[in-house]
C-alpha cells in the first residue's frame, strides 16, 4: 500500500496518523523535496530516506501520535559523517528538513432521524471536518438527491437505511457523538436505551421537550438505568439562548451544542467517555 493509500485508509478507521514530506532538500540527500511518508501507531508507509533521518521522524511522529498533538512540527537533520545520531549515522553530506503533520481523527457524529432538524442538522455538519453516519428506516429521507447538499461537504458521510437503527450504534467509534430525532418517540427510546448501554460514546442527545426528557428519564430507570447513566441523557437539546421553532433554527442550536461538545469531550484508555 502506497502512502496516500494508507493515509486514505486511517482516515476511514478513524484512526491517528502523522504525515512527513520532506519540504527542504539541500546537498546529497537521498530523497528529494516533497517526497511523503505516512506514519501510523504501528506501521509506516513511504520513505523520505531511510536510516537516521527516517528513523527519528518515525519515532517522533509516533511521539505526537501518543500524545494526541495536533500541530505541526519540523525535524532537521544534517547527513554528515560528523553529526551524531541516536540512530546511526547519514555521510550522504546534505541537509534535509522534514514536516510532520498530525492527522488526528475526525470526531463522529451519528444522526438518528433525516426529517425536517435532522436534515438541516446534516447540512450543517457536513461542512466540518466530522464522519457523519446518517441513519433512517425511511427511504425517502435518505434519498441520493434529497441527501446532494449534505454528501457535496468536506464531511465524510455514511447514509444508513436500517429498520433497528440501534445496529449502528455499535459500529460507532469511542467518542461518537449520538443525536434522537426520529419520527417515532417508540424508535426515540429505543435508541436511547441502546445508546445509553454502549460505553464510550462522547454524548448522547434526544430532541423534544423538558416534558418528553422526563418521561423518558423515567422510563429509563424502569428499564433498569441507573441515575449516572440517565445523566448521559441531554433532552432538551440545543442552544437554549437561540430561540424559534424553525427546523434549521433549531438545527443551528443542536449543532452550536454538538461543538462545544466535541471541543471538551475526551475518551480515556478503557473507552469510556469523559469530560477534559
Amino acid at each position: 500500500m502506497d502512502w496516500l493509500s494508507a493515509l486514505q485508509q486511517l482516515r476511514a478507521d478513524g484512526t491517528y496518523a502523522v504525515l512527513v514530506t520532506v519540504v527542504e532538500a539541500r546537498g546529497h540527500t537521498p530523497r528529494d523535496a516533497g517526497t511523503k511518508m505516512v506514519v501510523g501507531a504501528d506501521h509506516a508507509w513511504g520513505t523520505v530516506g531511510g536510516g537516521n533521518l527516517e528513523e527519528s521522524a518515525v519515532q517522533r511522529a509516533r511521539e505526537l501520535i501518543a500524545g494526541e498533538v495536533r500541530e505541526a512540527e519540523q525535524l532537521h537533520s544534517r547527513l554528515t559523517e560528523h553529526q551524531r545520531n541516536r540512530h546511526g549515522r547519514q555521510c550522504c553530506g546534505g541537509e534535509v528538513r522534514l514536516l510532520l503533520e498530525p492527522l488526528p481523527p475526525r470526531p463522529t457524529v451519528a444522526v438518528f432521524g433525516v426529517g425536517h432538524v435532522g436534515y438541516e442538522l446534516a447540512r450543517i455538519l457536513s461542512r466540518l471536518e466530522v464522519r457523519l453516519h446518517l441513519v433512517d428506516s425511511r427511504a425517502e429521507q435518505l434519498d441520493e438527491l434529497r441527501l446532494a447538499a449534505v454528501t457535496e461537504g468536506s464531511a465524510d458521510v455514511a447514509v444508513h437505511r436500517v429498520v433497528l437503527g440501534e445496529a449502528v450504534l455499535d459500529q460507532l467509534p469511542n467518542g461518537a457523538h449520538v443525536v434522537v430525532m426520529t419520527h417515532d418517540h417508540a424508535e426515540d427510546f429505543a435508541l436511547c436505551d441502546a445508546a445509553l448501554r454502549r460505553p464510550g460514546l462522547g454524548s448522547v442527545g434526544l430532541i423534544g421537550s423538558s416534558a418528553k426528557g422526563s418521561r423518558f428519564r423515567r422510563m429509563l430507570a424502569e428499564q433498569g438505568h441507573d441515575a449516572a447513566s440517565i445523566e448521559h441523557l441531554t433532552c432538551p437539546i440545543g442552544d437554549p439562548e437561540i430561540q424559534g421553532k424553525e427546523p434549521a433554527v433549531i438545527a443551528v442550536g443542536v449543532a452550536a451544542e454538538l461543538l462545544r461538545s466535541m471541543q471538551r469531550c475526551v475518551v480515556d484508555a478503557q473507552g469510556r467517555s469523559i469530560e477534559a
